[in-house]
């Protein structure tokens, strides 16, 4: 992820490049930011999580779906994200008629990097929290077993919980899941990775 945006473009500019785009790009409030690829730990992280909930959510009535960082979420017009992983039950809604682009997440997953950690906490996680379907985001770290997950409440609040240690669980009530810190990184070495 560049640290400072690319390029600046209306909404519809946005979706017209990105679409014609090699490169996936995210768009905040008219500036398009560049992604970057993943480091090892991001990568193994990041296909755990996908084979653990997949693995969690086949068969579900009513199916739960689980995307990877290839589909698009539209928080609003004027924001467009690639979480790392994308969970919807029941019906997905798309924006447009294209299928590309996810409007009603229950559950959206983002993998911290050094270089994107300040982006993700202070762009992406107050944006994320507008999304009406959005039930809980998870924020996890890739260089401690650590993971930050927010849950909205009844009055519309979120709460905040840490889950530390590779003997800990997540409790995902959105989804009806429970994956476990050490299944989440398995494989993963906590050392200077980036």
């Amino acid at each position: 992820m560049s640290a400072s945006p690319n390029y600046s473009m209306t909404p519809e500019e946005y979706l017209a490049f990105e679409r014609a785009s090699e490169t996936k790009h995210e768009y905040i409030d008219g500036e398009i930011y560049a992604m970057a690829g993943a480091k090892r730990n991001h990568s193994l992280i990041n296909a755990s999580i996908i084979a653990l909930l997949y693995n969690q959510l086949q068969r579900r009535i009513p199916p739960c779906l689980v995307y990877t960082s290839d589909m698009r979420v539209k928080v609003d017009i004027s924001n467009y994200f690639y979480p790392d992983v994308t969970v919807v039950c029941g019906d997905a809604l798309y924006d447009e008629t294209e299928l590309d682009m996810l409007i009603n997440p229950a559950l959206v997953i983002e993998i911290l990097s050094p270089s994107t950690e300040v982006y993700d906490r202070r762009k992406k996680t107050p944006r994320y929290q507008k999304i009406e379907s959005l039930q809980e985001y998870l924020l996890v770290a890739q260089d401690e077993a650590w993971v930050e997950r927010y849950r909205r409440q009844p009055d519309g609040t979120w709460q905040y919980l840490a889950i530390i240690g590779l003997d800990s669980t997540v409790e995902l009530t959105s989804i009806n899941a429970t994956p476990t810190l050490a299944d989440i990184y398995e494989n993963v070495t906590f050392e200077a990775d980036e």
